[in-house]
């Protein structure tokens, strides 16, 4: 996630002071990724470094000061809104780490593992459906909680797939390289559990 872009979109609206910046970050993706005041006045520094945005007046009463976007500021809007998102260097995810560190290791119960991540992320998975349902909130609120929904869903999937594959592994060892079972690619011929 790119707070530095973020930041420069809700400026778009007009100027604002970081904690109304960090209120509305926070009300148009539902609190998922909490920001702190000094990480948003941090970036409004660094933001103001590289011209992007200005000092709009001088503090308020309360010292605050408001921020509005230069020229250029909405130039990278307008660029960032065109481009898609980078998926080509994958984010560093924990669980991907920890279960490739697992099925290196001998003395490590994969298949333990994966059905404690799979048991959280079933339920999960259902606090959010729960969240679903009772969901009377903004459009914004829907799209950060599909996207939740469809992450847990598909990671439960991925876990079913990686089970999958430890099965077609001869039991209890660590095959050489070139003699590990391939992860076939192809979703529609492995479904994990179901296919044997």
């Amino acid at each position: 996630m790119s707070v530095k872009d973020s930041l420069l979109a809700l400026l778009s609206d007009g100027p604002a002071y970081g904690a109304k910046l960090r209120a509305e970050f926070d009300r148009h993706t539902g609190g998922v990724w909490p920001l702190n005041v000094g990480q948003v006045y941090t970036t409004l520094a660094r933001l103001e470094r590289d011209g992007l945005v200005v000092a709009d007046g001088g503090p308020d009463p309360e010292g605050r000061i408001a921020y509005r976007l230069t020229p250029a500021g909405h130039a990278h809007v307008a660029q960032w809104w065109a481009s898609p998102v980078d998926r080509t260097e994958p984010a560093r995810d924990e669980l991907v780490l920890k279960l490739a560190l697992a099925v290196a290791d001998p003395s490590v119960d994969t298949r333990a593992v994966i059905q404690s991540q799979r048991s959280a992320g079933m339920a999960h998975l259902q606090r959010l459906t729960r969240m679903k349902v009772g969901l009377n909130g903004s459009l914004q609120d829907a799209v950060v909680l599909e996207h939740q929904l469809y992450a847990v869903e598909a990671e439960l999937r991925w876990l079913d797939h990686v089970e999958s594959f430890l099965r077609r592994s001869p039991a209890g060892s660590r095959p050489p390289a070139e003699q590990t079972p391939k992860l076939t690619t192809d979703l529609s011929t492995d479904r994990g559990p179901t296919d044997e």
